[in-house]
């Protein structure tokens, strides 16, 4: 199978997250087409894999990718979130943890769900198309106040307002149905000067869109939380973010699980032992090198946080 999809520092989270016993066992949370866990299996003999991906076609070409790797390497169906609310009983405890949050290609080129505004596509955006609204629901459903608050809060869009206006004004005429006619419409809302600037201008716009399509910020903190519960003391976690939002919310995660006292601000004497349930894998985050970035143009924006373990907190 050829990949279309090429993984972000693969090397760095190679290194980051690398096995430190036999019979180790990773779950990488967000598989795509399998980079970063074909990666894995071929530096990490002994390694072990479980992958997950709520994109059955996606999911698909990953388990065609790392057919080699067959008798190491299991597959779920699922939501990152919901894999590990009820985490599967015949697994063990993971030693190790990635989640790579950014799109894949695949979506873009190939998936025909509208997530690229190249082309004239459905205007859909779900990774689960059998459930939940569409970006089409909400571009043709929601009122000009309420689009401008998502294109603001999740695409930190400076122009939402004059983009939602637009929007409204638009499909007054006639349904926003594709891709490519949405982002004509927002090309056409913004200032001269905006339309040439180092992104398309309805780049913050189609992020936002895809953020509350897939509930991506809600699912990204329920995971985070039910990852980190279950990982077993000593494991190691790392997160792949690509935009301020998902960072922000990764780095504030684990500042908290490397706190050394976890008690009520209001209580008079620390009684959880104060110590830190983690420690931060690298201090200052890692980035994608320059060649890396001439190379993979998407890794430009990728950012790579590690913590690990030290004990369990929480009851598991």
């Amino acid at each position: 199978m050829n990949a279309v999809h090429v993984p972000v520092m693969l090397e760095e989270t190679l290194a980051l997250l690398e096995p430190e016993q036999k019979d180790s066992l990773l779950i990488d949370c967000t598989m795509g087409e399998g980079g970063h866990s074909y990666g894995f299996l071929s530096r990490y003999p002994d390694l072990k894999v479980v992958g997950l991906d709520r994109d059955s076609g996606i999911q698909k070409r990953a388990k065609e990718r790392l057919e080699e790797f067959s008798s190491r390497t299991a597959f779920y169906h699922t939501w990152f979130d919901d894999f590990f609310s009820c985490y599967p009983s015949e697994l063990k405890r993971p030693d190790l943890i990635l989640f790579d949050l950014g799109i894949s290609v695949y979506h873009y080129e190939l998936s025909g769900r509208g997530f690229t505004f190249r082309d004239k596509e459905p205007l859909d955006m779900r990774l689960d198309t059998s459930c939940g609204e569409s970006a089409m629901d909400i571009v043709n459903g929601y009122s000009k106040e309420d689009l401008a608050d998502l294109i603001y809060s999740f695409g930190e869009e400076r122009y939402s307002r004059r983009i939602a206006e637009k929007i409204v004004e638009e499909r007054s005429k006639f349904p926003i149905k594709f891709s490519n006619q949405l982002a004509e419409i927002i090309y056409n809302s913004v200032p001269g000067e905006y339309r040439h600037g180092r992104i398309h201008p309805a780049t913050r716009t189609f992020q936002a869109l895809r953020i509350k399509v897939n509930s991506e910020l809600d699912r990204l903190r329920r995971a985070l939380e039910n990852a980190y519960r279950v990982l077993s003391p000593g494991g190691k976690m790392g997160v792949i973010t690509f935009h301020s939002l998902e960072d922000r919310i990764v780095k504030n995660f684990f500042k908290d699980k490397c706190r050394v006292c976890i008690c009520p601000e209001n209580q008079v004497r620390c009684i959880c032992g104060g110590r830190p349930g983690g420690v931060l894998l690298n201090k200052k985050v890692i980035e994608a090198g320059a060649q890396e970035v001439k190379d993979n143009p998407p890794s430009r924006s990728a950012k790579l946080r590690g913590i690990r373990k030290i004990y369990d907190r929480e009851a598991v």
